[in-house]
C-alpha cells in the first residue's frame, strides 16, 4: 500500500534541528494528511456512492485519532498551497484543498480528540463544494453543521476611517496578547476566548493610547488595477452572493413558515432583484426548488400554490419587459438560462412575450425568442396568425417561422394568408417554407400561386410544383405553355417554366425538349422556332440528368443548328456536366 512520502533533504536540516517529540507530531500529521488527500481522490471516483465516503476516509481518521490520543489537539495552520505545523509543510503534492479555505478568511483548523467519522466526512464535503457553482460558501456551511470536534479560526480584515494612504500605524501587540491568553487554558470551557467584555478590554489595554506602530507601504495602485479588482468583486459577488440568499430563504421555506403572503413577497422581491442583476439561471433554480418540494406530500399544497404564483409573476408584463430590455441590444451572456426561463412561462405570457419580441433587435435574441415562442404556437396559434398579416416583414417572417417551428397541423392553410401580402419578398419566403410541406394541400397553394398577379411568384411555383408529384406537374406545366396568354409572358418566365418541365425529367418532358430542337426554321416562323430551341436547351439544363446531358451533347455535335443554339447547349451541357460532377468537370469552352 502507498505510504505518505519522506520529506525532501531540503527540510532535512530543519528537522534535524526539532525535538523527537515535533518530528513525531509532523510525522502523524503528515500521516493524516496523505490519507486525507487519498480519501479525498476515492471520493472524487466514485461521487454518487456516498455509502462509501465513511470507508475512503476511515485511514485519515484513524490516523488522526493516533496524534490526539497521544499530542491532544491537533492545530493546523492555514496557508494558500498547504496545511501547516511547527512550521513544516504537511501535503507532499499540491492540491487545492488549503486555498477553499484559505480564501474565506480560515487561518487555522483544530481538530480535538475523539472526532467522529461523521464529522471527518462532513468536513471533507465542504470542502469539496463548489461555491463558484452555487454552493454555499465554506464559512457558512461549516456554520450550519455545528461540528463538535473541528474547529476553526477566521481572520477578517479592517480599515480606518481617516488614515493616510501612502502608511498606515498599528500597534496591536497588547491586543493579540491578550486575546492569545484568552486562548490558552486547560478548562474544558473552549467558548471562553469568544466571551471578551469591553471591561476585560479596557482592564488589559491600559495606558494604550492609540493603535500604532507598524508602517505598511507599497506603491499605489494603478486605475488599471482598480478596475479590475472592482470587475472581480462585482463577479464574485454575483457568483456568490445571490445563491447565497436564494439558500437562506429555502431554509426559511424547509423550515416552515405560516405566512404564505409573506412568504410570497419574499420570493417576489428576489425575482426582482435577480432580474436586475439579468440572473436567469438562478431564477431557474428557484423554479426548479420550488417544483421539487411542492411534490413533498407534506405542507406540498402550499409550494404548489406558490410555484403557481412565482411562475406567474415571472410571466406578467413588467417583468417581461424587463427580461426585452436586457435582450433587445445585448447579447444574453447565457442563452440558455433564458430559454429555460422563458419556457417555464404559461400560455398567459404569449401577449406579452409577442410584445416584447417587436423590441429586440439583435438577430440571434430574435431567434432565442421565437425559438421559445414556438413551444406555445402549437395549442395556441390564434395570436401568431392574426399577426401574419402585419405591415412589418420582420414580424411576418417571425410568425412564419414561429408556426413552422410548432409543427402545427394547420400551419400551411395559415401561411397561405400570407400570400395575400404586398411584400414580395415575404411572399416568396412564405412560398419557399409551404413547397418543403410535401402535402397535399400544400401542393394546393403552389399549384394556385401559377396564377398569382406577380410573376416572381408564378415563377417560383412552377419550380417548386415538381417537387410533390413529377407525373401530376408535367401537365399541369404544359397548360401553362399551352394558354393563350402564354406569349404574353416575359423571357424569363418562360425559362423557368420550361427548366420546371425538364425538371421533372419524365420521358414525355425530354422528348418534347427533343422535338423543339429537331424543328428546322423557316423563313416565317424562324423567330418562334429560335424561342423554342432556346426553352428547350432551358428544359434539358433544369432536368439536370444523364439523359439531358446525352442531349445537349448531340445538339454541340449537331452541325445543322445555329450557332447561338450551338453557344447555348454548350453552356448548358457544362453546367449539367459540373452539377453531375462536381468541379471535377472541365472549364466551359469558349467559341
Amino acid at each position: 500500500m502507498a505510504q505518505p512520502q519522506k520529506v525532501t533533504d531540503a527540510n532535512a536540516s530543519a528537522e534535524a534541528e526539532q525535538s523527537p517529540e515535533v518530528r513525531e507530531k509532523v510525522e502523524l500529521a503528515r500521516t493524516f494528511a496523505f490519507h486525507l488527500l487519498k480519501g479525498i481522490k476515492q471520493i472524487g471516483m466514485y461521487r454518487h456512492n456516498e455509502a462509501r465516503f465513511p470507508e475512503f476516509l476511515a485511514k485519515a481518521q484513524e490516523a488522526i485519532s493516533a496524534y490526539t490520543e497521544k499530542f491532544g489537539p491537533l492545530s493546523l495552520k492555514v496557508e494558500q498551497q498547504n496545511f501547516t505545523l511547527h512550521n513544516e509543510a504537511l501535503f507532499t503534492e499540491e492540491s487545492s484543498l488549503p486555498y477553499k479555505f484559505f480564501r474565506d478568511g480560515i487561518r487555522q483548523l483544530i481538530f480535538r480528540p475523539g472526532l467522529p467519522l461523521e464529522e471527518l466526512v462532513t468536513l471533507t464535503l465542504i470542502a469539496l463544494s463548489e461555491p463558484e457553482r452555487g454552493a454555499e460558501d465554506v464559512l457558512a456551511q461549516l456554520w450550519r453543521a455545528g461540528m463538535q470536534q473541528v474547529e476553526y479560526v477566521v481572520v477578517e480584515g479592517f480599515s480606518m476611517e481617516g488614515a493616510n494612504e501612502d502608511e498606515v500605524q498599528v500597534e496591536v501587540d497588547k491586543v493579540v496578547g491578550y486575546l492569545y491568553s484568552r486562548l490558552q487554558t486547560n478548562s474544558d470551557d473552549f467558548l471562553r476566548f469568544a466571551r471578551v467584555s469591553a471591561e476585560d478590554l479596557d482592564a488589559k489595554l491600559d495606558g494604550v493610547e492609540q493603535i500604532r506602530g507598524l508602517v505598511v507601504g507599497g506603491r499605489h495602485a494603478t486605475d488599471d488595477l482598480k478596475a479590475r479588482l472592482q470587475k472581480d468583486i462585482t463577479e464574485e459577488e454575483n457568483a456568490r452572493l445571490f445563491p447565497k440568499l436564494v439558500g437562506a430563504v429555502f431554509q426559511v421555506v424547509e423550515g416552515g413558515v405560516d405566512d404564505a403572503v409573506l412568504l410570497e413577497e419574499i420570493f417576489l422581491q428576489l425575482l426582482d432583484m435577480l432580474l436586475l442583476q439579468d440572473d436567469f439561471g438562478t431564477v431557474n433554480q428557484i423554479v426548479l426548488k420550488l417544483r421539487a418540494l411542492s411534490q413533498r406530500a407534506d405542507g406540498g399544497d402550499d409550494l404548489a400554490r406558490l410555484l403557481s404564483s412565482f411562475l406567474h409573476k415571472m410571466g406578467e408584463e413588467q417583468r417581461l419587459s424587463r427580461v426585452g430590455e436586457s435582450l433587445k441590444t445585448t447579447r444574453a451572456k447565457q442563452p440558455q438560462d433564458v430559454t429555460r426561463y422563458l419556457q417555464a412561462l404559461g400560455v398567459d405570457s404569449v401577449l406579452p412575450l409577442l410584445n416584447v419580441l417587436e423590441t429586440i433587435e439583435l438577430p440571434e435574441n430574435r431567434a432565442l425568442l421565437c425559438d421559445v415562442l414556438g413551444g406555445f404556437a402549437r395549442d395556441l396559434p390564434e395570436p401568431f396568425v392574426a399577426r401574419l398579416l402585419s405591415d412589418r416583414p420582420q414580424t411576418v417572417r417571425d410568425m412564419v417561422y414561429i408556426l413552422e417551428k410548432s409543427n402545427h397541423p394547420d400551419r400551411v392553410k395559415m401561411f397561405a394568408q400570407v400570400l395575400k401580402s404586398p411584400n414580395l419578398v415575404v411572399k416568396l419566403e412564405v412560398l419557399q417554407i409551404i413547397g418543403r410541406g410535401r402535402t397535399a394541400e400544400a401542393r394546393r397553394i403552389i399549384y394556385d400561386a401559377l396564377n398569382d398577379s406577380v410573376s416572381q411568384v408564378r415563377m417560383l411555383a412552377a419550380k417548386l410544383l415538381p417537387e410533390f408529384d413529377r407525373d401530376k406537374a408535367f401537365p399541369d406545366l404544359v397548360k401553362l405553355v399551352r394558354d393563350p396568354g402564354w406569349d404574353k409572358k416575359t423571357s424569363d418566365e418562360k425559362a423557368a417554366v420550361y427548366a420546371a418541365i425538364g425538371a421533372t425529367n419524365l420521358p414525355a418532358a425530354l422528348s418534347m425538349m427533343q422535338q423543339l430542337l429537331a424543328v428546322k426554321p423557316s423563313l416565317l416562323n424562324k423567330r418562334r422556332v429560335m424561342e423554342d430551341k432556346f426553352l428547350a436547351i432551358h428544359g434539358l439544363g433544369g432536368a439536370g440528368s444523364i439523359q439531358s446531358y446525352k442531349l445537349l451533347q448531340a445538339v454541340v455535335e449537331d452541325k445543322s443548328q445555329p450557332l447561338d443554339v450551338l453557344t447555348a447547349a454548350r453552356k448548358a451541357m457544362y453546367q449539367t456536366r459540373k452539377a453531375l460532377f462536381g468541379d471535377s468537370a472541365l472549364p466551359e469552352e469558349t467559341t
